[in-house]
């Protein structure tokens, strides 16, 4: 069995977490502690309540997340507040939440993994946000609007919306997984001619075809799996505990 806060510190120094900005919800650490031990790694993206009815029911007792307990803000622990945190309490399931730490890391990363599944193996980062670059780019040939959604959608198993504001032949993609669909016109200035990100406003597609960016929006769920998924096998290796992938879409 590893400690708990050895677990902790590891992934604190691995995430660079307290030198990684992010957004104040976001409370990047342990954010629910166990008996100080870790005998069985799982990952989800989001820690509601059915993920954590999921981990205790595999009996894990280290869960890592991408989106944490607390992106609502302070309120008041009760109804499903209240119902997940008394579940994962009287289970002794600990709680570690990751968000944008784990989406620009250059191995475990959200971003830099969705690109490596896109066969894009040389990748640099972009994008320059509070200090760090968020997302990350790369040149190609070859690849079309067409053969892009096909090869999305047969990577992440689900459907995917593109606005075709730029060309049908591609030239650089840019990454930023999760909800950045509101950057298309930074996209346009950084030279990207096609965006791929999770998520955005209705008011996005008309930015693209104003901008002459190719949007493509694959699921915020979806293009945040692989780094949780990583993440959580690492650690099994590292720390020869088992490990699993708490699978809980939203679609979305």
């Amino acid at each position: 069995m590893a400690e708990l806060p050895e677990v902790r510190n590891y992934l604190q120094a691995l995430l660079r977490v307290d030198e990684t900005p992010d957004y104040p919800p976001a409370h990047n650490g342990v954010q629910l502690a166990n008996d100080g031990f870790v005998g069985k790694v799982g990952a989800a993206v989001d820690a509601c309540l059915p993920v954590i009815q999921q981990a205790v029911d595999a009996e894990v007792d280290f869960l890592v997340v991408h989106h944490g307990l607390f992106w609502s803000g302070v309120q008041m622990i009760e109804g499903a507040h209240y119902e997940k945190l008394k579940l994962a309490m009287e289970h002794n399931l600990a709680i570690y939440s990751a968000h944008i730490p784990l989406d620009v890391h250059e191995i475990y990363g959200n971003n830099v993994l969705l690109a490596k599944a896109l066969g894009l193996e040389e990748t640099t980062p972009f994008f320059p946000w509070k200090g760090i670059l968020l997302g990350r780019r790369a040149q190609v040939e070859g690849w079309t609007r067409k053969s892009l959604k096909e090869m999305l959608e047969g990577l992440l198993g689900s459907g995917v919306h593109c606005a075709p504001g730029g060309s049908e032949d591609i030239r650089e993609v840019g990454i930023i997984t999760g909800g950045a669909g509101s950057e298309v016109a930074a996209m346009a200035a950084e030279g990207i001619d096609t965006f791929i990100t999770g998520e955005g406003p209705h008011h996005t597609y008309a930015l693209a075809e104003e901008f002459g960016v190719n949007l493509f929006y694959a699921g915020h769920y979806a293009t945040e799996t692989f780094g949780v998924r990583a993440l959580a096998a690492h650690l099994g290796e590292h720390y020869n505990r088992p490990h699993l992938f708490i699978d809980h879409p939203s679609g979305l």
